[in-house]
Order: C-alpha cells, then sequence, then structure tokens
C-alpha cells in the first residue's frame, strides 16, 4: 500500500511532499499512523538521506526510511547556504490512500468530505 503525504497546514498552496510504503497486511489507520511517523523529525531528518553532513561532520540520519520517496525540493538555509530538510507532518496536513484524501486531526485522521483538497 502506498500513502501520499501531502503538506498544506503551513503553506499557501499544497504540495506533495513524500510517498510512503507500507505493508499491504496494515489497516488503513495503521498505514496512517506509520506514514505520519516516517515523515516527522525525531532523531533528524526524515527527509534527508541515511548520512548527513552536520557542521561539517558526517552523521548518521535516525529519521532516515528507505519507505519513505521524498518527493519535494529540500529548502536551503540562506544565511549557510546548507541543505535542509522538510517540516514533520502536522495537524491540518492531508494523506492520501487509494482514492481516499483524510486530514491529519488532532487526534488521529478524519476523512476529507471535499475529495482530494488541493
Amino acid at each position: 500500500m502506498k500513502v501520499s503525504v501531502i503538506h498544506r497546514a503551513f503553506e499557501e498552496t499544497s504540495r506533495l511532499v513524500a510517498f510512503v510504503d507500507v505493508p499491504d497486511t496494515m489497516a488503513v489507520d495503521e498505514a496512517l499512523e506509520y506514514a505520519f511517523e516516517k515523515t516527522n523529525n525525531i532523531r533528524g531528518s526524515w527527509s534527508r538521506p541515511e548520512e548527513i553532513m552536520v557542521n561539517g561532520e558526517v552523521m548518521i540520519n535516525r529519521d532516515f526510511c528507505e519507505n519513505v520517496t521524498v518527493m519535494a525540493d529540500q529548502p536551503i538555509n540562506k544565511r549557510t547556504g546548507e541543505v535542509m530538510g522538510l517540516r514533520s507532518t502536522s495537524m491540518g496536513d492531508r494523506m492520501i490512500v487509494g482514492n481516499t484524501c483524510y486530514r491529519v486531526a488532532a487526534f488521529g485522521f478524519e476523512v476529507e468530505t471535499d475529495e482530494v483538497a488541493a
């Protein structure tokens, strides 16, 4: 199963940021939770490679997941010129499974009533 992750909570327009491959054995709610977890910055950056350069030193990125395909361009720090990671998936963002769009809610996920909201 594939979950599409769309950031729109803090953006002017929606943008696809990732596809998350989830085992087909998971229920939809479990798949949404998995995709949410895998697109959050907890111990590194979910959108950066397995090894990243931090202050001139190579570090292991503990948030890297081979099941996540990043689909958005990485922001560049205007001051340092370094590549930065994408923000964490947050309440108000969207996830799509099949033809159903879900809004990330305060607790869990709610089916988006206006179909795939742009």
